[in-house]
């Protein structure tokens, strides 16, 4: 017997929005280079953002039911994200699903398999991440978990993490750990701006970044 968990805790809308302020790159560096996601999970198209609680849902490969469970259940804002075993031969979402999520305010998709009418979903705007875009048509057979912790993308993922993806990638920030996130983001993104004022102002990449000492300390000798 499977059970249907639908009830898990949410981030708060200020944490979500605090978290949504950065992207990617920038969460992952200012949690100690934790929860990126495999780079091999990308957007189909560059220009697709998407940042909210993970609503998480195991499917077996080439079946897409529980994604379709997932979808009926989700609440607005959610982010369905979806284990499948890596399964690139699998078009297990497109545009009729798409609408689907579209009708109930889902935040966009994460699967680590493959999707299909991507010409109808760029034209729809619904955010979608993905392995692979294959044709290739789906089962409704097996049943799995939904809102239990997950491993996709080689992170483990638990329902009400905060998913975060923009062109460069996804990451995952702990719904504990947000605010403390979203702070050292924001300290990152301060001490960046000041570089970028030194580099305008005529400062070097290796003064800005007090390199000298330490390339000569590896043993590097620049020669005139």
């Amino acid at each position: 017997m499977i059970k249907l968990k639908q009830r898990f805790e949410r981030p708060s809308k200020d944490e979500i929005e605090a978290i949504a302020r950065f992207s990617p790159a920038t969460l992952h560096e200012a949690q100690g280079r934790r929860g990126a996601l495999s780079s091999r999970l990308k957007p189909i198209d560059y220009r697709m953002k998407l940042c909210g609680p993970a609503f998480t849902v195991k499917c077996a490969p080439r079946d897409n039911i529980m994604l379709q469970v997932a979808i009926n259940y989700a609440e607005p804002g959610d982010i369905i994200v979806v284990s499948a075993g890596e399964y690139e031969e699998a078009g297990s979402f497109g545009d009729v699903l798409a609408n689907a999520c579209l009708a109930k305010g889902i935040g966009g998709l994460v699967t680590d398999t493959g999707v299909r009418d991507t010409l109808q979903l760029r034209e729809l705007g619904f955010p979608v991440f993905s392995l692979s875009v294959c044709i290739k048509g789906t089962v409704k057979e097996t049943l799995g978990a939904t809102n239990a912790p997950i491993l996709i993308g080689d992170e483990i993922v638990h329902p009400g993490d905060i998913i975060v993806g923009d062109a460069d990638g996804l990451v995952v920030v702990r719904r504990t750990e947000a605010r403390d996130v979203a702070k050292l983001a924001q300290a990152r993104e301060d001490a960046e701006a000041e570089y970028i004022a030194a580099y305008k102002a005529g400062k070097s990449v290796v003064e800005v970044s007090k390199l000298e000492a330490v390339l000569k300390a590896k043993g590097l000798v620049v020669e005139d």
